[in-house]
């Protein structure tokens, strides 16, 4: 989405957001959370931002929000693909703030947000990673989204890499990339990756079957979700990686092998697919696609 949609679509969000909170926060608390974001769409001091967003969960606490369908659906009508159904209330509160000064000069309005990234605890990290897609000048914004993806704390990762639409529509290649493998490496769900087809390629499925390559050399697991970006470029030495999966007694290792070698385009993917024909119409007949298999993993 383009730095000028997003900008536009600003207010239209900040209704929506303070519609949920008004839901959700008794009468003194939404006061308090609606006469600040009021003093700082005025251009409060920088220090009373600072100290508002810090201290939004003492006001609102960390309930889930427990959007509704509908809540969804205008979340997706006011950004394509915003996923804020995980949140809490905290955090959308500090979104809420956040929001609050993007009528600032871009310049402004970077550096403030800049200067609440440094100095983050965990919680204010996941929330301001979370807010990324709903924030004006996305492509200033891109070497910050790389910082949480190189965190050593997997939540805060997370909250940039899942159920964010950010890394998709932003990140380039390489830095995207990056996105896959370290979700692999900390165990974090692909399923859950916004774009993980779309943003799927060549050089990213080389990466992967290596990955997978070393894995097996110390006698590791390898998870299922791997070959999903591998089954479009998947040719020659991994199809044959793909027929050793499509071997090994796990059911959901066979069906990610069988969806990988279906998504793959070489004519020896559809002869292997052939000589395993039994296993093939199993995995047709349970109508399982990419998602139940990352679900199921994930949830075991």
């Amino acid at each position: 989405m383009a730095e000028s949609q997003l900008e536009t679509d600003i207010p239209s969000l900040q209704l929506l957001i303070r519609s949920w909170l008004r839901e959700r926060l008794d009468g003194e608390i939404f006061s308090w959370i609606t006469s600040t974001s009021d003093e700082l769409n005025a251009g409060a001091e920088d220090w009373q931002f600072f100290a508002s967003f810090s201290g939004v969960p003492q006001h609102t606490g960390k309930e889930a929000l427990d959007l509704s369908p509908d809540d969804l659906k205008e979340a997706r009508q006011r950004r394509d693909r915003w996923q804020p159904g995980h949140w809490t209330l905290d955090q959308l509160g500090r979104t809420y703030l956040v929001l609050s000064i993007t009528g600032r000069a871009q310049e402004d309005f970077l550096d403030i947000l800049e200067k609440t990234f440094v100095s983050s605890d965990m919680g204010e990290a996941i929330a301001l990673y979370q807010s990324l897609p709903v924030l004006p000048y996305p492509k200033q914004l891109t070497k910050r989204a790389a910082e949480g993806i190189r965190s050593n704390m997997t939540s805060v990762f997370n909250a940039v890499a899942l159920r964010n639409p950010f890394p998709a529509d932003f990140m380039d290649e390489g830095a995207w990339n990056q996105v896959v493998l370290k979700a692999l490496f900390v165990e974090s769900p692909l399923y859950l990756i916004d774009g993980i087809d779309r943003r799927a390629n060549e050089k990213l499925a080389r990466m992967l079957v290596d990955y997978a390559h070393e894995r097996w050399a110390a006698d590791r697991s390898v998870s299922p979700e791997l070959w999903r970006p591998v089954g479009p470029f998947a040719e020659g030495e991994m199809i044959a990686d793909l027929e050793r999966v499509l071997h090994h007694e796990d059911n959901l290792q066979q069906q990610a092998a069988v969806l990988a070698l279906s998504d793959s385009p070489s004519e020896e993917a559809t002869a292997v697919l052939e000589e395993h024909r039994e296993t093939v119409q199993q995995v047709k007949q349970a109508a399982v696609g990419w998602d139940d298999i990352g679900a199921q993993f994930n949830d075991n």
